[in-house]
């Protein structure tokens, strides 16, 4: 039995949205120091602004300028900062009910300790020195002893509107994947494909899971399939991904390799792209000292009847 592995992985990308109206609007005032609630139907004022009323869903468009100070309305102390949070030395995160505003928005608060913090503080916005048009316009907030603001209409109109933004998002984690996929790792070192049999429905299952996803059963039967499989599905690929070194078009598809209940997500390669179908035989390449297939290619056998993979889409 392979030793269980583990690794770290981390999940990068940088999130790139177009705004509407609403958010537009909001974004923007956060770069003139202005805070823009929305108020629905009933009267009631949304901050952070959504375009649909969360509970009749109709939309609106109705802009309110909110207060820069608030109310704690409940925290969590956080004793040790990742990077990329708002602030590097301890603080609170809080909910604050903006004056004026019937919601909360969630932010750091700049305090000396947890013993400082508790609901109902007043508490006011921390405006960063260099505004481009985001939440992190908003350094922080901090304890604040003066009266309450109101809220006043808004036309929600600004020079140079913020029209779009581009978020990094990242996830950085430790991934141990168990028994029964560390065996099939460790047989696709020996560019080999390794499942597991179920003992109720008999179905063998590619990767691996350690259960039967059907029957919810215990899986410990090794049984080795493929290499050669069949293309059930695919999809054509038109848009290029970053620091990804393949030309488009090109597809992706299931394929359900010889002897295996599930189909794997693979790229296909080795024929042009408007020449895959449903039911191509194909075969592995591997590339280097690469750990999985860089990709399949068809073996030049006749296609697979229908029947044989119809279970399998």
């Amino acid at each position: 039995m392979p030793d269980i592995l583990s690794a770290p992985l981390v999940v990068e990308f940088p999130f790139t949205r177009s705004l509407g109206p609403v958010q537009s609007a909001f974004l923007t005032g956060l770069r003139q120091r202005t805070v823009l609630g929305v108020r629905t139907e009933a009267g009631k004022v949304l901050v952070p602004p959504v375009e649909y009323d969360p509970v009749t869903a109709a939309e609106i468009r109705d802009l309110t300028e909110v207060a820069p100070t608030g109310t704690v309305t409940t925290w969590a102390w956080n004793p040790a900062p990742r990077p990329g949070q708002p602030l590097g030395t301890p603080f609170a995160w809080v909910l604050v009910r903006l004056d004026g505003a019937d919601t909360s928005l969630l932010h750091a608060l700049a305090a000396p300790g947890p013993e400082t913090v508790r609901s109902g503080m007043r508490v006011r916005i921390r405006w960063a020195a260099e505004r481009t048009g985001a939440i992190t316009d908003i350094a922080c907030f901090e304890p604040h002893d003066g009266e309450a603001g109101e809220a006043a209409p808004h036309s929600g109109e600004f020079a140079d509107p913020v029209l779009g933004i581009v978020t990094p998002a990242r996830l950085d984690y430790r991934y141990t994947p168990g028994r029964a996929q560390s065996a099939y790792l460790d047989a696709l070192s020996g560019r080999r494909v390794v499942g597991e049999r179920c003992p109720s429905c008999a179905k063998v299952h590619v990767p691996p899971r350690g259960a039967c996803p059907t029957c919810g059963v215990a899986t410990t039967e090794r049984v080795e399939v493929g290499p050669r499989g069949t293309v059930t599905t695919f999809c054509v690929v038109n848009i290029k991904a970053r620091n990804l070194d393949i030309e488009v078009p090109y597809v992706y598809a299931h394929v359900a390799l010889d002897g295996a209940d599930l189909a794997l997500h693979a790229r296909i390669g080795g024929i042009p792209y408007d020449r895959v179908r449903m039911g191509l035989r194909v075969e592995p390449v591997w590339t280097g000292g690469g750990r999985h297939p860089d990709h399949y290619r068809p073996t030049g056998e006749p296609d697979a009847d229908y029947d044989t993979y119809k279970e399998l889409l």
